[in-house]
Formats: structure tokens, sequence, C-alpha cells
């Protein structure tokens, strides 16, 4: 299966806006993209994004990517992680603006959210963005891991290092946005 989605993708590669490719492309990597987001929203119990709604904004956001050159597998699921964090970053900004009362709805249209969850990204957010000025590949860690729900190894294979070397970083940059975000 991994090389057959790494066929597709360079398919995909060579020539922009393949519909049989992407056609073919969907199925193969649905129920992963669906485990990728599932594994966050399990996380983060009242986020209020549907796994079904954020697998498919991933993916469209994905195959209308004009600039990126698709090369294999990992590189494909890296970048969904990365799509799936900016969507559910975007998801909580925007319901915290709602909350600060830029505009004005009916209390019943509105789903149940939590504050904590939408602070708790948002802060996770700004954190990751500190991370990735001073040690981008840490912040890569992170987003592959925490949003894109990867195993070491896996996580190991798509950044071109040993399983020991994530373990590793990924203890670093856990303890350091633990307490960046909780402010020690």
């Amino acid at each position: 299966m991994a090389t057959e989605v790494t066929l597709l993708l360079n398919e995909l590669g060579k020539n922009k806006g393949n519909r049989e490719a992407l056609d073919e492309l969907l199925p193969i990597v649905y129920d992963e993209l669906r485990r990728l987001a599932g594994s966050f929203l399990n996380r983060e119990h009242a986020v209020s994004i549907q796994t079904t709604e954020l697998v498919h904004e991933a993916y469209f956001k994905l195959t209308n990517q004009r600039s990126v050159d698709w090369q294999n597998r990992g590189q494909f699921f890296a970048i969904a992680a990365q799509a799936m964090r900016r969507i559910l970053i975007d998801a909580a900004r925007s319901r915290r603006s709602l909350k600060r009362g830029v505009e004005r709805i009916n209390i019943d249209d509105v789903p149940s959210i939590s504050v904590d969850v939408d602070k708790h990204l948002l802060d996770l957010d700004a954190a990751l963005k500190e991370l990735a000025e001073f040690d981008p590949d840490q912040c890569r860690i992170v987003e592959l891991r925490y949003f894109g729900g990867l195993t070491i190894e896996e996580t190991a294979e798509v950044m071109k290092v040993s399983p020991a070397t994530i373990k590793r970083e990924w203890s670093i940059a856990r303890a350091w946005l633990f307490d960046r975000v909780n402010g020690s």
C-alpha cells in the first residue's frame, strides 16, 4: 500500500490535478487520515469539529496544493498533520472571536465548546511557533506525533532519523512545551 500511495503521489506531482490519481488515492489514504484525525480529536474531547469533517477539509487542502512536489506516503501524512493542525487552530480562533462578541448569535445555535480546549489549542499553537523558531525539527516532531498521531517509528521514517532520536527529541519538546504552556 505504501508503494501504491507513493506512485499515485508521484503521478499527482507530475500531472497536477490528475483526477484519476486523486480518485484512486482517496480510498487508499482515507482510513489512515481518519485514524490521524481521530487520534487528536479523541484527546481533545470538547473540540466541536467531527473526524469526518476534519479529514475531508484536510484532504481538500492537500489535493489542491499546487506547490508541493509529492514524493512519498510519509511526506503526504506529514503535510496532512500540518493541515489538520491549521484547521483546528483556525476553528479555535473562530470560536474565540465569536465568544468575544464579534458577532451576536443565539445561544441555542452554539455547539457545546470548552473554553479550556480552545485556549489549550491556541496556547499550544503559540508555543509551537516559538519552538519552530529555534528548533524546527522538534516542532515537526510534535506536529507529527500530537496532531498527526504518528508513532515513534512512523515519525522517524518521515523525518529520516532513528527512532531513538525521535524519542529523545519528543521528550525534550514535550517538556519544553509543558513548561511554556503552563507558565512554569
